[in-house]
């Protein structure tokens, strides 16, 4: 048990806070030593924890603590090296994870496991039809549906075709999968992690109509506001080991961030005012269609300065992505972009990424795993992949220095505090917010002109995203130009210097930090505005 910090000692006084919480509730889950190694790593350590019948139970750590795996280990994806599992106070064996759902439990990942051109009703029924004729178990499905949107608030369409549908309204599915097959248990892994503000709120309304109707919910997370909110009772992990369970009404976010990180962390982003200095970039009526010939881009202006962050609002997919992918090269447009003086091309070869690496422009992806790395490629290759062209990278003519690449990696990973700091460890083996500082170090150490950063903290630990944003600050204090793109509020309000807000492919209006809310820039996330498009505050 944790005794470094005075937070830590005050809630590990109540080691079994869960107890006194519907005291007379039964326990729904127990879980005792639960150990679990991977190769030398040592995930799991002795874990022991109890969760309450008809609670919401918190389970926060930083990247790599072992929540995950404790979870994976319930829902049967791994097999514990030593301890036991108690389902409704029974001893139970779950080698796997139809023997999960058998028992009760459902999970719903960071990543959903769904079928992008299977509708709603197929994804809901695939592993659960009631025979060889998929007509019976579609109706079936289809009335138990209407049943389970209306009870819960998950209304869906089911005839809807996965891919058309936005993030929220797809975790809405994974939980009617889990319903379907009638979970009582309910895991949910950083389940905010890819949601709008609304959508999380949405989410929070959803799991607390579960919690009326007696579900159980464990609630994987590192959003302490998120914790303080919608749980009952919260485990903090670190470093494999569980270090508390407190009373959520007894703690706060400041305790509980210690406990995680185990040392005071600021949640407050530390930054000394702008010198904002020449004009880096110059957007100019920015227009862009996809492939399906909706306009996505409407005429978007936009300037930023050596020396500042600007950042944009938005809902995603309201021309967001767009923007940080034309500036990025991976998209064509039409309009004017000038960086340091000299007007950038728009379409084809001379417009793609290298170009704009060459000419100073760093892009940090909002999609780590899909955009920002290879997962399946060791961390020094990912590391290099975009800037393997450098000369300090080439043996001769025909062959790359991969002894250079691998030591310059490694230097990266250990500046950035990538754990493990194991540079020929595959991309896929690390957490998310490693992941993340892979993509940090190679774009950050770069020294661009201008960095383009999309949803920088999505699924990062508290941890991480005070050393994200501190790397961010420190770019920015070495005059660069930062354009952030973000759809955490409290992320925009604190890191910006000016935060410009999108919807429907335009910029709705421009404001300083110091001079608005979330209110305010949550009307304007809607397209409602008092002022003209564009018009600063």
């Amino acid at each position: 048990m944790s005794n470094d910090t005075t937070p830590g000692r005050q809630a590990t006084a109540a080691p079994d806070a869960s107890d006194s919480l519907s005291a007379d509730a039964p326990l729904a889950i127990e879980l005792r030593g639960i150990s679990k190694a991977f190769g030398p790593v040592q995930a799991n350590k002795d874990i022991s924890i109890r969760v309450r019948r008809g609670t919401i139970h918190g389970i926060i750590g930083e990247n790599g603590a072992g929540k995950s795996t404790l979870m994976s280990i319930l829902y049967g994806f791994y097999k514990a090296d030593a301890g036991e599992i108690l389902i409704g106070g029974k001893p139970t064996q779950i080698p796997d994870s139809q023997a999960a759902i058998r028992a009760g439990i459902g999970m719903v990942f960071q990543h959903f496991k769904l079928v992008q051109n299977f509708t709603v009703l197929e994804n809901v029924i695939l592993g659960a039809e009631d025979g060889a004729l998929l007509r019976p178990s579609l109706a079936k499905a289809r009335k138990e549906l209407l049943h389970l949107a209306r009870e819960y608030e998950l209304n869906v369409d089911p005839d809807e075709v996965i891919e058309n549908l936005s993030v929220g309204h797809q975790q809405r599915v994974e939980i009617l999968k889990a319903l379907y097959r009638q979970a009582d248990i309910l895991i949910l892994d950083e389940p905010t992690g890819v949601l709008t503000p609304a959508e999380a709120d949405h989410l929070f309304r959803i799991l607390a109509n579960l919690r009326r109707e007696g579900k159980t919910i464990i609630l994987i997370t590192h959003k302490l506001r998120e914790v303080m909110e919608i749980t009952d009772t919260v485990s903090v992990m670190r470093r494999g080991e569980m270090t508390a369970t407190v009373r959520t009404a007894d703690t706060n976010p400041q305790a509980l961030a210690e406990l995680m990180v185990g040392r005071k962390v600021l949640l407050r982003v530390d930054k000394k005012p702008a010198r904002p200095g020449r004009t880096v970039v110059e957007v100019e009526d920015l227009h862009v269609r996809d492939r399906f010939g909706v306009e996505r881009l409407k005429g978007v202006s936009l300037q930023v300065r050596a020396g500042e962050i600007l950042s944009i609002a938005g809902v995603a997919g309201n021309g967001q992505s767009e923007l940080l992918e034309v500036l990025g090269g991976i998209r064509d447009a039409t309009g004017r972009i000038v960086l340091n003086g000299r007007e950038l091309p728009l379409v084809g070869r001379p417009a793609d990424a290298r170009s704009r690496r060459e000419a100073g422009i760093a892009h940090v992806s909002e999609d780590r795993q899909h955009t920002g790395l290879i997962m399946d490629f060791a961390a020094w290759e990912n590391i290099a992949f975009g800037y393997h062209h450098d000369p300090a990278y080439q043996r001769n003519a025909l062959l790359m220095d991969n002894a250079a690449i691998l030591r310059e990696a490694q230097a990266k990973m250990e500046r950035f505090d990538v754990r493990p700091p194991d540079a020929k460890l595959a991309a896929k083996n690390f957490s998310g917010g490693n992941q993340q500082k892979i993509v940090l170090a190679r774009e950050i150490e770069r020294n661009p002109d201008l960095l383009l950063v999309g949803q920088p903290t999505r699924g990062v630990d508290i941890g991480a995203i005070e050393f994200i944003h501190q790397q961010i600050v420190a770019l920015r204090d070495a005059g660069k130009a930062i354009l952030l793109v973000s759809v955490e509020l409290d992320e925009i309000m604190s890191l910006s210097d000016r935060i410009a807000v999108m919807f429907d492919g335009r910029i709705m209006g421009e404001r300083l930090p110091d001079q608005t809310d979330e209110r305010e820039l949550g009307l304007l996330m809607a397209g409602v505005t008092g002022k003209p498009d564009g018009e600063a505050a």
